[in-house]
């Protein structure tokens, strides 16, 4: 959710009175501070109707640096990287694994990748718990999840093959 104020203030949202220096930390912890510097009136633009659209990646990145400088005990994070590429995902995501190192963090995900260090991956079906272990336990078994890593793999590896980065590398 955006509000219609700056970008500091819907950072901030997550802890009124945080301090512009902690607003910043918590951009860059979730990749959109260059973003953010990068605009005419940095922390100072207005996002939202009347404002600048963001992308929804970018939308994305404001929500995590949010909840970073809340820093709550338990995390919940609904497809929270989904709209985001795969190279800023990857840089995302290990931010996230080491905040959530301290904490109880639930995540739900449809792109595999973001639980493969998961303590525990639930797999649900239909509202039911299908499977239930981690990563490595799941694919040993060569149920739902196996599957689902498998055509996600394979997509993964048919979009990296068909970039242009990866064509020059």
């Amino acid at each position: 959710v955006l509000f219609n104020d700056t970008i500091e203030y819907n950072i901030a949202y997550g802890r009124p009175g945080a301090a512009r220096a902690e607003v910043v930390a918590a951009a860059r912890a979730a990749h959109i501070h260059d973003f953010v510097e990068s605009l005419p009136d940095g922390y100072e633009t207005r996002v939202g109707e009347r404002g600048l659209k963001l992308s929804g990646g970018e939308k994305q990145r404001v929500a995590i640096a949010r909840t970073l400088l809340k820093d709550p005990a338990i995390l919940v994070f609904d497809e929270a990287t989904s709209a985001l590429d795969s190279r800023t995902e990857r840089v995302i995501q290990q931010e996230l694994e080491s905040i959530s190192e301290s904490r109880t963090t639930l995540v739900i995900a449809h792109r595999l990748s973001t639980v493969v260090h998961a303590d525990q991956i639930l797999v649900m079906d239909h509202g039911r718990i299908v499977e239930r272990g981690t990563h490595g336990e799941l694919l040993a078994r060569g149920g739902a999840y196996a599957s689902m890593w498998e055509i996600q793999s394979r997509e993964r590896a048919k979009a990296e093959a068909a970039s242009p980065v990866a064509a020059a590398a």
